[in-house]
């Protein structure tokens, strides 16, 4: 008998846990997708995801999940992806905002915030990570709601 990974076990246990949640089909869906989205955007993550999910009246605990699951630790591996993409969308070099967040972060001093225009940096990430968070929104959505209608046949 084949033994589990880590990774069979953490999947097996987070559709486990979606599918548990008692709720239509569209609300699940649609509170994982406002929290995987929210779970993108710096700064903000589970907190978030709960208030839009309580706006959109959509599924509270699949919306927590969906923002933990992504918080953080996915957006630091989508950063340059980001840059790039809000570069491209502010017709700006992402090279150089790249240089200018990592001489800013790397070694962090409050006072480097105030000496670079710190808009030149931010603005170009969030929207790189707006348009990365709707994407896989709206991809997290279409799965889930698939998921659950096949396996709890709710409509």
């Amino acid at each position: 008998m084949p033994k589990d990974t880590f990774f069979s076990k953490v999947r097996g246990l987070v559709i486990d846990k979606f599918l548990k949640i008692d709720d239509s089909a569209h609300k699940i869906a649609l509170g994982a997708g406002l929290g995987v989205f929210s779970g993108f955007m710096p700064g903000t993550g589970p907190v978030a995801a709960l208030f839009l999910a309580f706006v959109f009246r959509a599924n509270r605990a699949a919306a927590l999940l969906g923002s933990i699951l992504t918080n953080f630790w996915l957006s630091l591996i989508t950063f340059i992806l980001a840059v790039k993409i809000g570069s491209l969308v502010l017709n700006r070099q992402w090279q150089d905002i790249y240089r200018k967040a990592a001489a800013v972060f790397g070694d962090f001093r409050l006072k480097d915030l105030f000496a670079l225009s710190f808009l030149d940096i931010i603005l170009p990430v969030v929207a790189g990570y707006l348009i990365i968070g709707v994407i896989l929104g709206l991809i997290t959505y279409a799965a889930v709601l698939l998921i659950a209608k096949i396996f709890l046949h709710k409509e």
